[in-house]
C-alpha cells in the first residue's frame, strides 16, 4: 500500500446523495478477489449505455476529470451492502480521496484498511468545492494527513476526522496486518524478556 502523506489534486465531483455500493461496483462485477480491473467497471450502470458505449454526459467520462485522484460526493456516500470491492474499485480507477459530509461507517471502515482516504466535512465547504469545480474543472486543492487538513484554492483550511490507528497506517502505507508485522521485533523482545506464563501440561 502506497504512504498517503499530501495529496494535491484535481476533482471529479458526483454530487448525488446516498450513492450506494451497489452503484459504486454493481454486484455482477463482484465474483473477482482481485482488486486489479475493477476500476473499469466502476460506476458502471451510470458510466456505460447497455451496448457498453461511454456515456457522454457522466462525470467520470469527461476529459478533464481523468487523473483525478479526489472524489467530491454527496452525503452519505457508500451506503448499502459491505462489499469490499467498492473501495478496491475507487481506487484502481484512481481515487486516493473521498470528500463527502458523511460516510457510511462499513464502507468508511474498509476504505481505511485499503488505503483510501474519507475527507468528512461540513456542508458549506462541500457547497464551495461543488461550486468552484463547475466554475473551474481543474481546481486543485491539497490533502494534508498528517495535519488532518484539507486546502481549498483560496487558502482556506478545514480540519477532517481520522482515528490515530487508520492515520498511522495510512502514512506508513500499511494495512493492520502489515502493521503488526512491523512490530515484529518488539513481540519478540517482550516475548524474550518475559518467561512463560502458561505452561503445556503433559497429557
Amino acid at each position: 500500500m502506497k504512504p498517503f502523506a499530501i495529496l494535491t489534486s484535481h476533482i471529479a465531483a458526483i454530487p448525488t446523495e446516498n450513492i450506494d455500493t451497489d452503484q459504486i461496483i454493481p454486484a455482477r462485477f463482484l465474483k473477482t478477489i482481485s482488486k486489479a480491473g475493477l476500476g473499469k467497471n466502476l460506476f458502471a450502470d451510470w458510466r456505460y449505455e447497455e451496448d457498453g458505449r461511454p456515456k457522454p454526459d457522466f462525470q467520470l467520462n469527461q476529459p478533464e476529470v481523468q487523473g483525478a485522484q479526489i472524489l467530491l460526493a454527496g452525503d452519505n456516500f457508500g451506503c448499502g451492502s459491505s462489499r469490499e470491492h467498492a473501495p478496491w474499485a475507487l481506487m484502481d480507477w484512481g481515487f486516493r480521496a473521498i470528500i463527502s459530509t458523511s460516510f457510511a461507517d462499513i464502507f468508511r471502515n474498509n476504505a481505511l484498511k485499503n488505503g483510501l482516504l474519507p475527507v468528512q466535512v461540513d456542508a458549506d465547504t462541500l457547497r464551495q468545492l461543488l461550486s468552484l469545480v463547475a466554475e473551474d474543472p481543474a481546481t486543485q486543492v491539497d490533502i494534508d494527513l498528517e495535519k488532518q487538513t484539507l486546502t481549498l484554492p483560496d487558502g482556506r483550511s478545514v480540519t477532517f476526522p481520522i482515528d490515530n490507528f487508520s492515520k498511522t497506517c495510512l502514512l506508513e502505507g500499511v494495512d493492520q496486518l502489515g502493521y503488526l508485522l512491523k512490530q515484529a521485533a518488539h513481540v519478540a523482545a517482550y516475548e524474550a524478556a518475559h518467561p512463560a506464563r502458561v505452561k503445556t501440561r503433559n497429557p
